[in-house]
């Protein structure tokens, strides 16, 4: 639901997080939405994080978790304005502003109809789907990972759809802050062998040969030693998307480096944005010992599915390594 800042963009939504994708009658490849709603994570959720959720949750509403207020509404940390001085939290007990613990559970949700986001798409139900052309993969990490990168083909691509990692938090069940690898952010919901879903990418792939979509991984989250964000996020992520469609269009060249491909410093829109030549220095970093670092937790990844676990897979690890030596 980003809202873009920069000037003449604007994004529209097709759903929340599913979709099923199939090629069509020119080799694209398509994508609907099975859904008919959105369930998002409520704390965290407001006005200045993500305003068309705030004005999509106004009615016709399922909330889980949540704290009632004595007014008869729902509350959540993160949520604009004060905090109730007195609720009902999500266990059904009194809870008063300072508390210890959270009014709302971490993972409390809204149930929405998509129908009433602003900036639904008017291709939303559309049968046939809408087009494809790029697959967007990332993580949460404070470091390592840059900002943006492109992959070099489409096996690299579902290579680092194969190695999403994040540190944990309340949404991914773990301790909090621990590095958990999450292929395509699929471990909680994959119903099959996760090597055979890695080989059904890669036949994906084969089947739609050079017009198969543009493979890119984010990382919205680097920070400082001192843990201070280095990028502003939301709106601001728009920036970053535009990069990705001129990479698509061929407007831009990009930089090689031993995990990918990364935006030149002039490439990416950065007017009207606040960040120091410092920040963004930091935020496109490829520091090759903590890539060198990575290696052995992916091998300890890719080993828990065996013979199952596709070569071509174990060729990319294989030819990341030498890249990184």
């Amino acid at each position: 639901m980003i809202q873009p800042t920069i000037p003449g963009w604007k994004a529209e939504c097709i759903g929340d997080d599913i979709s099923w994708m199939k090629i069509g009658p020119d080799g694209r490849l398509y994508a609907i939405n099975p859904e008919a709603g959105f369930f998002g994570v409520a704390p965290g959720t407001s006005y200045n994080s993500n305003p068309v959720a705030m004005d999509t949750i106004k009615e016709n509403i399922i909330f889980t978790n949540c704290a009632l207020t004595d007014d008869g509404d729902v509350w959540w940390e993160g949520m604009d304005g004060e905090p109730p001085k007195h609720a009902i939290d999500w266990k059904g007990r009194d809870w008063f502003t300072g508390g210890k613990e959270p009014a709302a559970h971490p993972n409390a949700r809204f149930t929405a109809p998509a129908s009433q986001c602003p900036i639904i798409c008017k291709d939303w139900e559309k049968p046939e789907g809408v087009p494809i052309d790029i697959f967007i993969f990332g993580g949460r990490r404070a470091g390592v990972v840059p900002l943006v990168n492109e992959a070099y083909d489409f096996d690299h691509g579902v290579f680092l759809g194969a190695t999403a990692s994040s540190e944990t938090t309340a949404a991914n069940i773990g301790a909090v802050g621990n590095l958990r690898r999450d292929p395509f952010a699929m471990q909680p919901f994959c119903g099959y062998n996760m090597g055979d879903y890695f080989q059904h990418w890669l036949d994906m792939g084969d089947k739609l040969g050079d017009k198969a979509p543009k493979i890119f991984y984010v990382n919205w989250f680097r920070k400082t030693a001192d843990g201070r964000w280095l990028w502003p996020g939301f709106g601001e992520n728009s920036r970053v998307l535009k990069w990705m469609c001129d990479r698509v269009e061929g407007k831009v060249d990009a930089v090689k480096t031993p995990i990918g491909l990364l935006p030149k410093k002039e490439n990416l829109d950065l007017k009207g944005l606040s960040i120091s030549a410092t920040d963004m220095e930091e935020l496109l970093k490829v520091d090759i010992d903590s890539w060198k670092k990575e290696i052995p937790d992916i091998e300890k990844h890719f080993a828990q599915f065996g013979d199952r676990l596709p070569v071509r897979l174990k060729k990319q690890l294989e030819e990341l390594s030498k890249r990184l030596s």
